[in-house]
């Protein structure tokens, strides 16, 4: 046997291991108040101080691209999830809090860093840019399959998606001008704004083009075309990030258009990006947990990290939030929710890494420091979302695993089909099948509630939460508003 054979194996057998604990510790998770990622973050860490070679073998740099990597799938993913029409509808609250509340939130703990702990305005500046951004990998985490109820959901998923692309064009900027005094924050800014804005617009030329690709192309085998959509999302990040634009928004916006399309072979692509953005949680949760000397954070860095929390999560997050939406329609509990779910992550520890690559002065402390924040935010703010809906009244429903799936092969995609679900107090609320504003030629195939079908009888009266096929709908705005409870 080849001593190469045997000498990969060792290496292969412990990494795969890892992921296998992993993977079995969501069951656990499942169970008890503590969202997955910090079971990933802190058992790596524990295992990079037990065994000290895990560190030393796989370096920051290594850590930073299998992260890129992984935000893009998560990034994509994500937006598949929340479509481009739930986006629209929500655009000015996420926009608002995913955009502006980044710079607010950089700011403001840029200062509370400079007070606590005595850092230099740039390099407090570098730590307020790092911990701005929510997380997409915790958030899609942590609500899982926790379904919730109104625009707050959409509204923190959204958050997520967008602001971290900003925060990392943020961060690059201040980067540039802790590691090079005399740098123009009015640059930084100027740069932010070219970034996100070549990102959007590769996005929707991306989306475009990749949602007539899919529609039209039929490749040899139906596993193929989940394999096409991640190597355009990687040529989109790659092509994207070399034009001066942030590879992260194209992906994401390109996800938000793929969301909302009709395409063939579109359960196979869910199903695919779905896996692949666990596959990727998992890994990149468990290679920055590797990065992470526990051993080494200082007392004061532990105790300065959980002042920061504590001032990130009962003023800062708070007060963003009600600047930001302050036009909002969202009710004050939604706000609430919306304020204490501002979860940190990977993201973060991601930026804090490329302030440790781009020379910054105290960057081994900011890293030590965006850790504690991440691991606390994550454990503490992450563990208690589900007792705070409760709390607040914010609908929030389990929805059970379904391991079975009914579904029909066609060769062409069937006339104008709608799946619509059914929102407490709408106008389909409490209405017969017969009464909703259908066209002529649309009709119900089947009504799921409580996860079983229903024959789509006319006299059927309509329940929240009664996900509704249709087919022959011909764009009539009437029929969804029935459902969304829009005016």
């Amino acid at each position: 046997m080849l001593p190469e054979i045997t000498d990969f194996a060792g290496p292969l057998t412990l990494v795969t291991v890892g992921f296998l604990l992993a993977v079995l510790s969501t069951a656990l998770t499942g169970r008890l108040p503590v969202p997955a990622p910090v079971v990933f973050l802190a058992g790596a860490a524990v295992a990079s101080d037990v065994v000290p070679s895990l560190q030393h073998d796989i370096g920051i740099l290594t850590v930073e691209r299998i992260a890129v990597v992984a935000l893009i799938v998560i990034l994509l993913n994500g937006g598949r999830d929340i479509g481009a029409h739930h986006f629209r509808r929500s655009l000015g609250d996420i926009s608002a809090i995913g955009l502006i509340g980044t710079f607010l939130t950089a700011g403001a703990l840029a200062a509370a860093a400079h007070v606590i702990l005595g850092l230099d305005w740039p390099v407090a500046g570098v730590l307020g840019a790092a911990l701005a951004p929510t997380d997409p990998a915790v958030m899609f985490s942590v609500l899982g399959r926790r379904e919730v109820g109104g625009r707050s959901g959409v509204v923190l998923e959204g958050e997520a998606g967008i602001n971290d692309p900003a925060g990392i064009a943020l961060l690059l900027g201040m980067v540039e001008v802790a590691a090079h005094p005399g740098t123009s924050v009015l640059v930084v800014l100027r740069e932010f704004v070219v970034e996100m804005g070549i990102g959007v617009a590769f996005g929707l030329a991306g989306g475009l083009l990749l949602v007539r690709v899919l529609g039209r192309i039929r490749l040899d085998g139906a596993g193929l075309h989940p394999v096409l959509v991640l190597a355009f999302a990687g040529v989109l990040y790659g092509a994207t990030s070399l034009s001066g634009g942030s590879g992260f928004s194209a992906v994401f916006v390109t996800g938000l258009l793929l969301g909302d399309a009709r395409l063939p072979y579109a359960g196979e692509i869910d199903r695919f990006t779905v896996s692949l953005a666990s596959l990727a949680e998992v890994a990149v949760f468990l290679a920055l947990g590797l990065t992470v000397d526990l051993g080494g954070i200082a007392g004061e860095d532990w105790l300065g990290g959980a002042a920061i929390l504590l001032v990130l999560a009962v003023v800062v997050r708070p007060l963003v939030v009600v600047l930001t939406l302050a036009r909002s329609s969202l009710g004050r509990r939604e706000r609430a929710f919306i304020a204490w779910s501002g979860l940190k992550g990977a993201v973060p520890i991601l930026l804090a890494a490329f302030a440790v690559l781009g020379g910054v002065p105290d960057s081994a402390r900011i890293y030590d420091l965006v850790f504690v924040v991440v691991l606390g935010s994550v454990l503490i703010q992450g563990g208690l979302v589900p007792a705070v809906a409760a709390r607040l009244r914010i609908p929030m429903q389990l929805q059970p695993e379904l391991p079975w799936e009914l579904s029909v092969r066609l060769a062409e995609p069937p006339d104008d089909r709608a799946e619509l679900v059914v929102e407490a107090g709408s106008a389909a609320d409490g209405a017969a099948i017969a009464a909703l504003p259908m066209g002529a030629d649309a009709w119900v195939t089947l009504v799921v509630r409580d996860d079983r079908a229903l024959p789509p009888r006319p006299e059927l009266r309509l329940r929240p939460g009664d996900a509704v096929f249709l087919l022959g709908v011909h764009g009539e705005p009437a029929l969804a508003d029935a459902f969304t409870g829009r005016a």
